[in-house]
């Protein structure tokens, strides 16, 4: 075990010790009718899972972290004893959950209890510390608490759940709570709200509403994303967004995705009959239709068809979070048809058109690799064909080893790249993929004809970059904090003329923004100029240009910067060729200076 190994073990032990004196804590607090489920460790901490007399609230935090303060000063031995599926089931049978796990385990399984101290016992396979005193210097404080299903099951008892950070000393932790507030800052999903970029409303769960100008933003990825497309000879199609269920018993959506589908049951209200249809969760199988639509040819190969249709997948309620999962999404989505020899080219393009992408919003990505799932379709052959051929494309980008290899994570249809994105926090987000498949083409009898006359099947495939518009916008607005590039701000320029008779020169200068495509909005009411001020700051927008008398006779702006700083008596063909430049180098700095 090397020393980072060794470190996380360590970090582990402590962590799920901790779940352990948490347990007492609560049943001390709580009184011994308390039903306690599972307590893990988890990245920053730990949570325990119970069923209490009462709803804890934030008022009893204090109280809870004092009582396993006191456990640990009394500085117990912790015990470890191997018992029989007997011994445990007379030990816990007042314990609900613990009699549930218990009898569920396989008749040979290894049973053994740990004591802390002689007045609480847990069933746990360990390890776990010797003594309290071990934990002296425990650095912890009691995060939340939320509601949650045993074995999330929604139909089963409901639990509280007592989450806590626990780190090895106290600096790690208030490291750790300083990440935590900065992230809350960050919160897109209160942070979309406050800059009018989206809403969700109860009657579409998960389906968001695009404001204003969180819409211009969304266009101005749409067009950036198209423009770049474009010159790697990408062709951009639309198809409908329901299909009869006999195009998704075709791809193998109804056999392996029907549970995440949005189905229209027939006119006898079954799923059953002919007339059931489905909202798309995917856009492959209508791409596949497009290609079938005419006789192609190996000349004609790669045909890339990209689409960003809306796409809808059931989840459930408490899987959904803001922008990160949704129930409607529109999707970067691209299929691209191509011969066995062409697919690592084509991959390795995909792959640099992800490098441009990403960079250009100062973004770092890893590779991930999915192999086969246990629900695979197709032949196991072709699999093995498909998983050496994405593994060959990493190895050259990467060196042999030097990505993650996640066993059984592919698509039903083949295996798949994941591209893991690191913000500014340092947190990693699943974004852009790309997906191998031979599968897919045979279920609709694609066909080219190659060099010699014969009819191949076509390779496919499937890739995303943004992975969806929703989730990409959720995570840059978390990662610039809502103060955008330039090129990216939903509204680029505010004017604010200072009283009504700077108006006329105001529209001038709306106009000469317009017209050069810059995204400019104008206040032309009677509010106090501060006031007018103030209300673009809020939005974060990047240049604010006030106008008054000097600004009109000598046909300048003066510019307040994001923040407080001032550009004064700037010349209006100086100010659009900074805004000209930031838009078509895409940059991420705002200009500041005239030198540029």
């Amino acid at each position: 075990m090397d020393k980072e190994e060794y470190k996380e073990f360590y970090l582990s032990v402590y962590r799920h010790s901790l779940a352990h004196v948490l347990a007492k804590a609560v049943i001390e607090l709580f009184g011994k009718e308390t039903q306690y489920a599972i307590g893990p460790q988890i990245d920053d901490g730990l949570y325990y899972d119970f069923v209490l007399p009462r709803a804890v609230t934030q008022d009893d935090y204090k109280a809870i972290e004092e009582k396993m303060r006191e456990i640990i000063r009394r500085r117990e031995d912790w015990r470890v004893e191997e018992i029989s599926r007997a011994q445990a089931l007379e030990m816990f049978k007042d314990q609900k959950f613990k009699t549930e796990v218990i009898t569920d385990l396989p008749e040979d399984e290894r049973l053994t209890i740990y004591y802390t101290g002689d007045d609480y016992v847990d069933l746990c396979r360990g390890p776990h510390v010797s003594n309290s005193q071990e934990l002296m210097n425990a650095a912890f404080c009691v995060k939340s608490v939320s509601g949650a299903y045993w074995r999330g099951d929604e139909h089963r008892d409901h639990l509280q759940r007592i989450y806590v950070y626990a780190f090895p000393d106290k600096k790690q932790l208030k490291d750790h709570l300083d990440l935590i507030k900065e992230a809350m800052e960050r919160d897109h999903k209160k942070l979309g709200p406050q800059l009018d970029l989206f809403m969700f409303e109860e009657t579409a769960p998960g389906m968001p509403y695009w404001l204003p100008r969180g819409y211009k933003m969304y266009n101005v990825l749409l067009e950036f994303w198209r423009e770049i497309h474009d010159r790697h000879g990408y062709q951009e199609i639309s198809a409908p967004v329901i299909n009869n269920k006999k195009l998704w018993l075709i791809s193998g959506h109804w056999a392996h995705y029907q549970d995440n589908m949005f189905v229209i049951p027939g006119e006898d209200g079954t799923i059953t009959a002919e007339d059931v249809f489905a909202a798309k969760p995917m856009n492959c199988p209508n791409a596949m239709n497009t290609f079938k639509r005419k006789v192609r040819s190996y000349k004609d190969l790669p045909i890339r068809f990209s689409e960003t249709d809306v796409i809808h997948r059931k989840e459930k309620s408490g899987q959904l979070n803001g922008l990160f999962r949704v129930q409607e999404f529109r999707q970067d989505d691209d299929h691209t048809f191509v011969m066995e020899s062409q697919i690592e080219d084509e991959i390795e393009d995909v792959m640099s058109i992800a490098d441009q992408i990403y960079k250009t919003f100062g973004l770092t990505y890893r590779a991930e690799f999915s192999t086969r799932p246990d629900d695979f379709m197709g032949d196991i052959e072709l699999w093995n064909q498909a998983e050496a051929a994405l593994k060959n494309i990493l190895d050259k980008k990467y060196g042999e080893g030097n990505y993650e290899i996640n066993e059984g994570d592919g698509a039903f249809y083949g295996p798949k790249i994941d591209l893991q994105m690191k913000d500014a926090l340092g947190r990693e987000w699943q974004v852009g993929t790309v997906q191998l498949d031979f599968q897919l083409p045979r279920n609709f009898g694609l066909n080219y004809t190659a060099p010699d006359g014969s009819q191949k099947t076509p390779v496919v495939i499937h890739r995303a970059i943004f992975g969806s518009f929703e989730r990409f916008i959720g995570i840059i607005v978390e990662n610039f904090k809502g103060s955008f590039p330039f090129w990216l701000s939903p509204v680029q320029v505010d004017i604010v003329p200072i009283r009504p008779e700077h108006n006329e020169y105001a529209k001038k200068v709306y106009e000469a923004l317009y017209d050069a495509g810059i995204r400019v909005e104008v206040d032309y009411s009677d509010k106090n100029m501060k006031e007018k001020i103030k209300t673009a700051k809020n939005y974060k927008d990047p240049y604010i240009l006030v106008l008054g008398d000097k600004e009109a006779e000598e046909g300048t702006v003066s510019c307040n910067i994001r923040g407080n700083k001032q550009l004064n008596g700037v010349k209006l063909e100086t100010f659009l060729e900074m805004c000209a430049k930031m838009n078509r180098e895409h940059s991420l700095d705002l200009i500041e200076t005239l030198e540029f």
